[in-house]
């Protein structure tokens, strides 16, 4: 007892951390350290662990003296001195001082953000190697094996008592239906059938009840009475156990059976009655029914969920109240429950009986003042492993290792049944010094449940049973893969060869490469041997051939394996262009049938083909030449016969020859000299005929389409054209169109390109001043009026307005702006009719350091004073 307690001391200071897996979130030893530091029970803790050391304070200074400490270190900590309210935790040093003396390992620190509950407690002799699934392929050390297995052994004793986890304090606490995974065995087998909600326990309050029903207060029967005498009559149990029968009278009927009542009913109805009689002679026949159930009030104490008072039907059994409760609690019995009625138990209900068996004979019907009575549990053993149901089982009396493995459901089919591992507690009398309080007990070989036997040994409360898995590896086959109809792994047979291993794997395939087959041999030191064999022919008969062995692997290849992914490419004047793989036989033909067909500017005259050269010298990369096409290249055609597409150059009518390709030809479909669509430019607004109109040829300009358009009409306003170009995204440009209509060479009468728009607007006599203003409005068109008229008839410019920076976009699209000079006036644009004005607002990030600038000044002003007074100066001299 006194070893659990410290264990559960150690768990609860060193589960302060979230549960993680050993293995994939273990701290370092620093942040172990710092979570020491900052846990001030920890304190007490060290002074246990000195306590418990056996060492006397003055072994420990010289211990301490020894390894180079001082040997006051660990005063503060020793047996007889207090603990002060603001003692400081344990810092590095005083941590290393004790892991030096042997009180404590590198494991307590390692650990300490484990909890118990959380530990992967797989058989130990797999933690000498890197677990499959640790997030690190980092070896387990002997330490950390060793604190291991004891926070297991520990989580193994807690999950006995029912405690399965850990508080964030690091108190125990017991787990809930669904704390663990159903294949971890910590869950109590049977507490999750009172869990759930289920009618399975509710009492049949409608239907009949059978003839060993007890009547009470609170029933309520019906007595039919047929034959000479036809009547019905509804009787109530009165608080005093009586019922009353007209012209009968009061019948006892308290604690008496349905059918005992029946025959206390023939003999005082046969009084009133003269037909009631038993058998065929009766004249008057009568039935007796129970129409209503009373409740009985059942107390269900001891260690269940909800313990208390009840109100259940009298048809209510030792099951039903203890699904009312919520069935025992982790530390309850499943097959002690006792039914005690008037001060002493009457009978004991055995719920396994009901799990296991679906018995439920021993669920007895339940009566007022009845108390269900669940004591603590008895002797428990966890099952885990290979066996159906994985859980914690109380044992009954006398219960060997075969009902226990009966109760978990017995062996899966991956089950290694002549090896089961018992894990057990050694009785405090058998206990020796240095930790021997476990052992592992292994079931001897005479007791092997190779046949589905049981086993005789006896088990004991705490003991862990561990069913292994049969081995991974599978025997007694091989496998061939590769160019074969049906690869996989095959049965082995003594004598079998390759040859046999390629006709069961349905043979192999036309193209498969004949030169060589090779065969991986396992060898004993699990180390392979690599073997080779040959094809004679694709009918599978082997050059070479030999005997295989069990875990022998065949690999056949295929010639295609070796093929380089061959291509040609096409590219140019064709509707798809780029690679295409390489068949034998493939023309230049086929190549343009798949890259779509050729494009309507093909150029048909010749077809240029790069290949690659036999002889690479001087930097030669490929030979280029030309082989002609012919009209039948055009594969859109009408039902005459005749082309489709639009007209070009003309196309020899063939036939031209069929062109071969070799592997890696790049095909250049060329293109018709200076071919394109028509070019299209829309011309609206006042002109005499509107629309979009196609370009006669390339060097078509501005006056020569409006010329086509019919000139310009009587309301046109010329200055105010706006000429857009969608080619690069241009947008608007700024050209002066009566000046172009005058001068056919004008830099503004454009050369019209595809996409162009222009519109000529009528003529408007507004400017539109916008932007820092104060009153942005459209303003009456004044000529030879400059920027600032109009700026002032807006309003003026607001105070964030930089007047210098205004500019004008005239009716034609053109941007004038304020031109600064220094001798001469500045620039100053004049709107025209139709114009924009903007007045842009101040850069706020633009200030002006007026000190320099007055410094400046200055420095200019001074150097001309002094320049003029050295002339006035000469000029004297």
């Amino acid at each position: 007892m006194r070893h659990l307690t410290v264990r559960l001391l150690v768990v609860a200071a060193f589960a302060f951390l979230a549960p993680v897996r050993v293995g994939a979130q273990r701290p370092t030893p620093s942040e172990a350290e710092e979570l020491l530091r900052t846990r001030p029970d920890l304190v007490a803790q060290l002074r246990q662990r000195i306590g418990t050391s056996g060492l006397t304070p003055d072994q420990i200074r010289a211990r301490l003296r020894a390894e180079g400490y001082p040997e006051s270190l660990l005063d503060s900590y020793l047996p007889g001195t207090t603990q002060g309210p603001g003692q400081a935790a344990p810092d590095a040093e005083t941590l290393n001082a004790v892991r030096a003396l042997g009180i404590a390992d590198s494991s307590d620190v390692l650990f300490s953000g484990v909890s118990a509950d959380s530990l992967d407690c797989a058989p130990f002799t797999e933690l000498d190697v890197a677990r499959p699934d640790s997030a690190s392929s980092t070896r387990v050390s002997r330490s950390e094996r060793s604190a291991l297995r004891q926070l297991c052994l520990l989580r193994d004793s807690l999950a006995m008592n029912g405690v399965v986890n850990v508080d964030e304090l690091g108190r125990p606490r017991r787990a809930e239906s669904g704390a663990f995974p159903a294949d971890s065995g910590f869950r109590i087998f049977g507490l999750d059938l009172f869990r759930g909600r289920t009618s399975q326990f509710d009492p049949n309050l409608p239907g009949p009840v059978d003839p060993s029903y007890r009547l009470g207060p609170g029933d309520r029967m019906v007595l039919i009475l047929t034959g000479d005498v036809e009547m019905a009559h509804q009787l109530d149990v009165t608080r005093e156990g009586f019922i009353v029968v007209p012209q009968v009278g009061q019948i006892y009927v308290a604690n008496l059976t349905l059918g005992q009542l029946e025959d206390v009913l023939y003999n005082r109805l046969a009084r009133v009655y003269s037909g009631v009689r038993r058998g065929h002679g009766a004249t008057t026949r009568f039935s007796i029914s129970v129409a209503r159930l009373r409740t009985n009030q059942i107390f269900v104490i001891g260690d269940v969920s909800r313990p208390g008072s009840y109100r259940v039907s009298s048809t209510g059994t030792a099951l039903s109240a203890l699904y009312a409760a919520g069935g025992p609690s982790p530390n309850g019995s499943l097959r002690q429950v006792q039914i005690r009625r008037g001060g002493r138990a009457v009978d004991t209900l055995d719920v396994y009986d009901y799990l296991l068996q679906g018995d439920a004979s021993s669920d007895t019907r339940l009566e007022s003042g009845d108390v269900v009575f669940v004591p603590v549990h008895g002797p428990r053993v966890r099952v885990v492993g290979e066996v159906t149901r994985p859980a914690v089982y109380e044992l009954g009396l006398g219960e060997t290792l075969s009902d226990v493995l009966r109760m978990a459901g017995g062996f899966t089919p991956t089950a290694a049944r002549q090896r089961v591992q018992i894990e057990r507690i050694l009785p405090p009398t058998d206990r020796e010094a240095g930790g021997r309080d476990r052992v592992v007990v292994d079931v001897s070989p005479t007791d092997h449940f190779t046949n589905g036997g049981g086993s005789t040994v006896a088990m004991h409360g705490g003991d862990v049973v561990r069913v292994f898995p049969v081995s991974m590896r599978v025997r007694n086959r091989i496998a061939v893969r590769g160019n074969v109809w049906a690869p996989g792994t095959q049965g082995f047979t003594e004598g079998m060869t390759i040859a046999d291993a390629i006709k069961q794997a349905g043979g192999v395939k036309p193209d498969v490469y004949l030169g060589r087959v090779l065969v991986t041999r396992l060898q004993p030191d699990s180390t392979r041997v690599q073997l080779h064999a040959a094809l004679r022919d694709t009918t599978g008969a082997v050059i070479g051939d030999f005997p295989l062995r069990e875990d022998d692997d065949i690999r056949l290849f295929s010639v295609t394996e070796f093929r380089p992914d061959r291509y040609v490419s096409i590219n140019g004047a064709v509707r798809k262009g780029g690679q295409f793989p390489f068949r034998e036989g493939m023309t230049v033909r086929d190549l343009v049938l798949l890259a779509g067909g050729i494009e309507e500017s093909a150029y048909l005259g010749a077809v240029e083909i790069a290949r690659l050269p036999e002889n690479r010298a001087d930097g030669v990369t490929a030979q280029t030449f030309r082989a002609p096409l012919d009209s039948s290249y055009l594969f859109e055609r009408t039902p005459d016969g005749t082309y489709f597409g639009p007209p070009g150059l003309p196309a020899p009518s063939g036939p031209a020859p069929e062109i071969k390709l070799r592997p890696y030809d790049n095909v250049l479909i060329l293109r018709q000299p200076d071919w394109e669509l028509q070019r299209t430019v829309y011309l609206g607004g006042q002109v005499r005929f509107p629309g979009r109109y196609a370009l006669q040829r390339k060097t078509e300009r501005l006056t020569d389409l409006i010329k086509r358009a019919g000139g310009l009409t009587s309301e046109a306003y010329p200055e105010g054209v706006f000429f857009y170009r969608n080619s690069g995204r241009l947008g608007r440009i700024g050209i002066d169109l009566p000046r172009a209509m005058k001068r056919y060479r004008d830099q503004d009468n454009l050369l019209l390109q595809d996409g162009d728009s222009v519109v000529i607007p009528m003529y408007t006599a507004v400017v539109n001043v916008a932007g820092a203003v104060n009153s942005p409005v459209a303003v009456s068109y004044v000529p030879g009026q400059d920027v600032a008229y109009y700026v002032r008839a807006a309003g003026g410019p607001s105070r964030r307005a930089d007047l210098s920076r205004a500019y004008v976009t005239q009716p034609n699209g053109k941007v004038e702006s304020i031109q600064r000079r220094r001798l001469l006036p500045d620039g100053v644009p004049r709107p025209r009719a139709g114009s924009s004005v903007f007045v842009p607002e101040k850069d706020p990030n633009e200030r002006r350091d007026y000190l320099a600038i007055f410094g400046g000044v200055a420095q200019i002003l001074a150097t001309v004073v002094t320049v003029a007074l050295a002339v006035v100066a000469a000029r004297r001299n």
